[in-house]
């Protein structure tokens, strides 16, 4: 198959091409894919795309007019496809339901810590010769309720790094899992939730349901000071209510690898531009938010796993095999 690989960066290059024994043939696309850039594709069979391309209802027309008949997402998330549209015109849509939990929950921890013990800001003052400890003054994080929204491998993968800690850990998912139980968390109400846990950290996918799941109503019934994490979705958390409640001080610390409107700054370098979000520019003055550009997945073996699972899709598309095509279905 001819595949146009869309969103490309140096590294998916590297790990695509390693796999020498791959009988398809790649053509690597910097843009993101929209409707505009669709047509790129033209003279291939499939595309490959990630996080931040818009595989809406426009693009997919653009896409079957050029004789698309399969999108390969690059990614476990799915939000930004138009399922039904994709039905309709006969696209089969494709992802990675999994790469390494252990690479997101590892880095909701790494923000935890992170966040608590100041130490982003602790090694900027020592680069200036600074060692005063003022303002640096964290928590022990043994001991601490942990709030934890979402329970699949990620969600359990970081309910055992906590439960490690010393932390109590409770839970909500709409589907329980005896996975999470046996993990070392508890699964409570939601309000429950809001009302027990020091940390919350999100773990949940992107749909209808949890769309601004953190807004105004439920970060009042919150403990005052709060640590926010976030590293599945950015509109997980509606950012206008998050920053009121961090002005106020009712969220005490957020740490976010996604934001509602990264696509037009992440996985750049905009360092030569003038920060054009003002809402992300805000969020950038506060000295007990911590962000990173979307880099959670991004370990060896995330890498390794996403592309050996996007190859897998590829070739049993190719020989029709559905039942080992990881395929993504509307709701029925």
């Amino acid at each position: 198959m001819k595949v146009a690989v869309f969103s490309s960066k140096p590294y998916d290059i590297r790990f695509f091409t390693q796999v020498t024994q791959s009988q398809h043939q790649f053509t690597f696309l910097e843009p993101h894919l929209n409707a505009q850039t669709a047509t790129l594709s033209q003279g291939h069979d499939a595309v490959c795309c990630f996080v931040n391309d818009s595989v809406d209802r426009p693009t997919l027309e653009q896409l079957h007019k050029q004789g698309i008949s399969l999108v390969a997402l690059r990614c476990a998330g799915f939000n930004n496809v138009d399922l039904p549209a994709a039905v309709e015109l006969g696209i089969t849509v494709a992802r990675v339901p999994e790469y390494s939990p252990f690479a997101v929950a590892e880095h909701a921890v790494a923000l935890i810590l992170g966040l608590n013990r100041n130490s982003h800001r602790a090694y900027n003052r020592v680069r200036e010769n600074d060692y005063s400890l003022h303002g640096l003054l964290g928590f022990d994080v043994h001991g601490k309720t942990v709030g934890v929204i979402g329970t699949g491998k990620i969600g359990q993968a970081f309910i055992r790094i906590m439960h490690g800690f010393g932390c109590r850990v409770i839970c909500y998912d709409p589907y329980p899992s005896d996975a999470a139980v046996t993990a070392g968390a508890e699964y409570v109400e939601l309000d429950e939730l809001w009302a027990h846990s020091d940390i919350i950290s999100l773990h949940c996918p992107l749909v209808a349901s949890t769309r601004h799941i953190i807004n105004k109503d439920t970060l009042a019934k919150m403990k005052h000071g709060v640590m926010v994490i976030n590293t599945s979705r950015g509109a997980l958390i509606n950012t206008s209510d998050v920053i009121t409640s961090l002005k106020t001080g009712a969220v005490g610390y957020l740490g976010l690898d996604v934001y509602e409107e990264e696509a037009d700054l992440f996985f750049e370098d905009n360092s030569d531009d003038i920060l054009r979000d003002d809402v992300f520019a805000r969020l950038l003055t506060f000295r007990n938010v911590l962000i990173t550009g979307h880099q959670a997945f991004f370990t060896k073996e995330a890498l390794q796993a996403i592309t050996a699972v996007t190859l897998a899709n590829l070739d049993a598309f190719e020989r029709s095999d559905l039942s080992a095509l990881h395929q993504v279905l509307p709701p029925a």
